[in-house]
């Protein structure tokens, strides 16, 4: 199967918590024809869905068996993703490309597979990636006189992200809810080490769990930079905020 190269595949990833959902909102509601341009491409979940997702809109939402069913089928890419299940029908993204653009947000892992995978080679893309930290701040913890390790420190800012976050959701936190920050946060470090696969990373500290997304009606801070470089990318235009990381970066 191959998909047809009419439309492009926009790729927006990123750890955990670092701000690809409120970004895209944010598209949504101050830029709707632009957002209305694009197809949001929804994947398989196997976790069970947020305060605020819908099914068939943020993902389509199954249980553990029933993705694990979908790796028989040669058209669905199947991976654990954080732990969670996460599956990926290529044909019905084929599909979409035939029609216009589509916008995939979410996890690095899926977004490798939209870089790499053989059904999809010859389209257009534009992958963007969202990180917790600027290059230059990555340049200067990495100074050996500042004696620290990064993998620690990229884990401590998205568990505390994660933390805020899952606050505001839920209120109290249960044991499995820990645990599910905890790995989310163990997995940011990693998926950082393939930010320079990506045409562009944008530099973002207004993580999911910000006000400065909503709170006060515009975005403001990071939150409103990071939405004016995405716009900006959108429209096949550069801007000074958007970074291009060499591999390496991320040790």
């Amino acid at each position: 199967m191959k998909a047809k190269p009419s439309g492009q595949l926009v790729i927006l990833a990123g750890p955990s918590c670092v701000g690809k959902s409120p970004l895209t909102r944010a598209l949504a509601r101050f830029y709707p024809e632009l957002w209305k341009s694009l197809q949001p491409l929804v994947l398989y979940n196997s976790r069970e869905a947020r305060p605020g997702e819908t099914d068939g809109v943020d993902y389509h939402f199954r249980s553990r068996d029933q993705i694990e069913s979908l790796k028989s089928k040669e058209y669905f890419v199947v991976m654990n993703v954080r732990g969670d299940l996460q599956a990926l029908d290529l044909k019905e993204l084929s599909a979409s490309l035939s029609r216009g653009n589509v916008l995939f947000e979410g996890n690095p892992f899926i977004g490798r597979v939209l870089h790499t995978h053989s059904a999809l080679s010859g389209i257009n893309r534009l992958s963007v990636f969202m990180s917790p930290l600027s290059r230059d701040e990555i340049l200067f913890l990495k100074a050996a006189e500042n004696a620290l390790s990064l993998p620690d420190l990229i884990t401590g800012i998205m568990r505390r992200k994660l933390l805020r976050r899952t606050r505001k959701q839920k209120g109290e936190l249960s044991l499995k809810d820990l645990e599910n920050i905890e790995r989310r946060a163990s997995s940011a470090y990693r998926e950082l080490q393939d930010a320079h696969y990506y045409h562009y990373v944008i530099p973002n500290h207004d993580g999911e769990d910000s006000d400065n997304w909503d709170a006060f009606y515009y975005p403001l801070g990071d939150a409103r930079l990071a939405l004016k470089t995405f716009v900006a990318l959108l429209k096949g235009q550069t801007h000074a905020y958007a970074e291009i990381w060499e591999d390496g970066l991320i040790p």
